[in-house]
């Protein structure tokens, strides 16, 4: 046994990334050159060379193919082998699909291929083009794992394989996502890369346009976008899924989604769109059917006199109908001597590294076509050496004492090698007639002008990227088809309206003093509704599902919620913190309903409700305050606008209507009579000023807004009530502490009588 001194921080790292590299090169990445992971190309190798799976054959069962796979090349889990296998199969998942599967190999909705003892595999006319000139020494081949068997590096792709049916994968630290492409631009492409090596990338991205899932969408990403990402190889591809608008019967109508964003599962997206009809998100549909065979047809049948267009901008924000695919351009590539390393490409590098990868193959080609064409032409020698003396040649074969015997005597009389002689000594006897002499004579002359075309081909590199052009102009007209995603860069964003989702409804929105929220319908017993223990209501604002509530908390801040938002129960409801992101020891203190009303001057005016005048008042514990007018009571995110600025120890406790005159009391009985204009106005978010002067551990505690006579009346924390008229509270000025109105007594609240 050896023992090794070392620490366990290097024996981490270094085994560490000896597994990322292991990862990077063999799992997770795609090779530039023909566009396949280890496993994939492991796959594809098998099924031709070890089953003869080729196009023209039967199927075989996919177990044969992942036993051997994993037997010879791949030792590793067989499911993962399987997967890759589906997926190859996947004409939802491969633009081009390279096995063509018999049997149960998944759907767009999610569900899961057959296990592989049910399902049969061959290998598609496209995996032969990927495949391609694999038995010709255009590649080169290393030992598998246990060093049974040799097995290719790369495989001598015709086609731009990596771009056609992209890539997705992470490996350590890196990862790739590449959408798939159609064949015949990216040959287009390829075409003009190979003429002219300058080409710019935003020619390459006009003539390659943008993805082509094979899904099919609209694409609604501009040029100057598309460009940028090819040239960059990051970016983001919009997805947005096509729709159909349709006459029924019994004069309805339907709205049919044709087709999904890619890799998107179809019966979440039903499941999704089903929720919000049910909770009533969108009321211009009233059901959704999935109608989908071997083309997506979901249906939406709309509500009589229903925007469609609205209901379809609803779910493109609020569905996956509507999904981006964030695009990686990283795959590996050759390096010198070395192994491939992961690398960031731009499509004009993607191209290139094909091109020179096709160029070397058809190198590799012609180099291995033109040695057999000197194999083949040496025989051809040999033969027509012994043409005219058939006779002594004969003679000679049959004197001599075996096969062995022969070829020597026929090597030392007619000046032959020994390839030469054995072939003239295992030739068949009708080969020798004149008519097999003259067609031998005649092969001769085909293959020196052919090994002749090919010397010069060779050392011209424009005739082998000539060569290269011309194949892959050949598999785009024998293989290419339209595009089934349309690019769309010029569309009308429909604004959302989020008064054409509510279903309008008159409700009570109710809100307790503990926070809880709910809302229920006008024709309840709003006495009978469920309370939390200990709880009572705060509020009950009769609004209608398009009107909104406007909450003011004692920590200063505004926060606005719709009525359409507040659940429709008819227990306890939710916890305002469930709705809103209120902070840590937040509570309401105070809250008004505001109108959605619609106008032609005012399309969203918002009215206050069942108040008067145009301003609030806002005051603290410790009596600073100021007035806000409504037109501050803007639109606020979840998580609030501060509207009162606040000193350590005080809270807001007040948030009420500013009429012509405003009586403000305290916790120990004091009252101070105000009129409006005592009261300054300030922007959202003041500290405010001194309005009542507070004294010791007393506090504010309540103001009522009054014009004319007003009756007060206290709640005490003995449980009393307790009366006051407006009368007896003389109007002052602010600052001041005012007059004791209440005796030995500590006022809990106060309201208008």
């Amino acid at each position: 046994m050896t023992v090794v001194d070392t620490s366990l921080s290097k024996e981490s790292r270094d085994r560490y990334l000896t597994y990322a590299l292991s990862v990077v090169s063999e799992r997770a990445l795609p090779d530039v050159r023909d566009g396949l992971k280890p496993v994939q190309r492991r796959i594809l190798y098998a099924m031709l060379q070890e089953l003869n799976l080729k196009p023209s054959g039967s199927h075989k069962k996919s177990a044969a193919v992942v036993g051997q796979v994993l037997a010879h090349f791949h030792p590793h889990s067989d499911l993962a082998c399987y997967e890759a296998i589906v997926r190859m199969a996947q004409d939802f998942s491969l633009r081009y699909p390279l096995v063509d599967g018999q049997g149960n190999f998944g759907s767009l909705d999610g569900d899961s291929a057959a296990a592989y003892r049910y399902t049969e595999v061959r290998l598609t006319e496209v995996a032969l083009e990927v495949l391609g000139e694999i038995n010709e020494e255009t590649v080169d081949f290393i030992d598998n794992f246990d060093a049974t068997i040799k097995e290719p590096l790369v495989l001598p792709s015709r086609l731009p394989n990596l771009l056609l049916n992209g890539a997705s994968g992470i490996a350590v630290g890196m990862a790739t996502s590449i959408p798939p492409h159609n064949l015949r631009d990216t040959v287009k492409a390829l075409v003009e890369l190979s003429k002219d090596a300058d080409v710019s990338a935003q020619r390459l991205s006009t003539l390659i346009q943008g993805p082509d899932f094979p899904t099919g969408c609209r694409i609604l990403n501009s040029r100057k976008e598309l460009t940028e990402m090819y040239k960059t190889g990051r970016g983001t591809v919009r997805m947005r899924g096509e729709y159909d608008l349709e006459n029924q019967k019994r004069g309805k109508r339907a709205l049919i989604i044709t087709s999904i964003p890619y890799a998107i599962n179809k019966a979440q997206l039903v499941e999704k769109i089903a929720g919000l009809i049910i909770d009533k998100k969108v009321p211009q549909l009233v059901d959704v059917r999935d109608e989908s065979t071997d083309k997506v047809r979901v249906v939406l049948e709309l509500a009589p006199e229903a925007d469609a267009e609205a209901a379809m901008a609803y779910l493109f924000k609020h569905t996956p109908l509507e999904s981006n695919f964030n695009v990686n351009l990283t795959a590996l590539v050759p390096t010198a001597g070395g192994a491939p390393c992961p690398q960031l490409l731009s499509l004009k590098e993607m191209l290139q590294y094909f091109l020179d990868f096709r160029e070397q193959v058809v190198e590799r080609r012609l180099i291995f076509e033109k040695k057999n064409l000197e194999d083949r032409l040496h025989l051809l020698e040999g033969f027509v050496k012994i043409f005219d003396k058939l006779d002594e040649a004969i003679r000679i074969v049959r004197q001599s004492s075996g096969r062995q015997d022969a070829a020597e005597k026929l090597q030392k009389r007619f000046k032959l090698s020994e390839l030469q002689s054995f072939a003239v000594v295992d030739m068949r006897i009708y080969h020798l007639s004149k008519v097999n002499i003259e067609e031998i004579r005649r092969e001769l002359k085909q293959k020196r002008a052919r090994v002749k075309e090919i010397t010069a081909i060779l050392g011209d590199k424009k005739k082998i990227a000539g060569i290269v052009r011309k194949e892959l102009e050949e598999l785009a007209e024998k293989y290419g088809d339209r595009r089934r995603c349309k690019i769309v860069q010029e569309y009308i964003e429909i604004e959302l309206d989020q008064s054409a989702y509510v279903v309008q409804e008159e409700v009570y929105a109710i809100i307790t003093k503990d926070g809880w929220l709910k809302r229920i319908r006008q024709n309840n017993e709003l006495g009978s509704t469920r309370l939390r223990d200990g709880d009572e209501i705060l509020e009950a604002l009769p609004l209608t599902t398009l009107d909104t509530v406007v909450f003011f908390t004692n920590c200063g801040f505004m926060y606005q919620l719709r009525v359409s938002e507040f659940p429709s129960s008819s227990g306890y409801g939710s916890p305002v913190q469930k709705l809103l992101k209120f902070r840590d020891g937040e509570r309401i203190i105070a809250c008004f309903g505001l109108k959605a009303e619609s106008g032609a001057e005012a399309p969203q005016q918002l009215e206050l409700l069942a108040q008067e005048g145009s301003q609030l008042v806002l005051l603290s514990k410790l009596g600073m305050g100021y007035s806000m007018k409504l037109d501050e009571l803007e639109a606020t995110k979840r998580s609030g606008k501060r509207v009162m600025k606040l000193k350590d120890g005080d809270e807001l406790v007040v948030a009420a209507n500013l009429g012509a005159k405003i009586a403000i009391f305290s916790a120990r009985g004091f009252g101070l009579g105000l009129k409006r204009a005592e009261i300054p106005v300030r922007g959202r978010g003041a500290m405010g000023v001194k309005i009542m002067s507070i004294k010791g551990d007393d506090a504010v505690v309540g103001a009522v807004s009054f014009e004319g006579k007003a009756k007060f009346v206290f709640q005490t924390k003995a449980g009393q009530k307790r009366e006051l008229e407006s009368s007896d509270l003389p109007i002052s000025h602010r600052g001041l502490k005012g007059r004791k109105v209440l005796e030995r007594v500590e006022v809990l609240a106060v309201k208008r009588g």
